[in-house]
């Protein structure tokens, strides 16, 4: 996106995009309507960029929420294998089972 000068002279306000796999440029305007359209479209890319920001944290502060439950998951499956334990169940392919009394 930007101004760029034409062969009659003078600025003119274009954008870039994307069409059918190709990048095309759009004439957008000249002079002071140029200038605020400019204006408007480096206001929304500042958002945009804010808005990034924004969910870049949020993702990071999820991570480490993410990591904190996988600690808290990895300790209470020590916690519940030793009470199963205690109370005198046994692990056999992969099912908890009460061991037998004999006799």
């Amino acid at each position: 996106m930007g101004w760029e000068t034409r062969d009659r002279g003078g600025w003119y306000y274009t954008r870039s995009k994307w069409v059918n796999g190709c990048v095309a440029r759009e004439y957008v305007g000249a002079g002071a309507l140029g200038k605020v359209i400019a204006l408007d479209d480096e206001l929304k890319r500042r958002q945009k960029g804010v808005e990034a920001a924004r969910w870049r944290e949020e993702r990071e502060r999820l991570k480490q929420s993410a990591g904190f439950l996988q600690e808290l998951e990895g300790a209470s499956e020590i916690l519940v294998r030793a009470e199963l334990f205690v109370c005198g169940y046994h692990k056999r392919r992969g099912e908890w089972r009460r061991l037998r009394e004999s006799a």
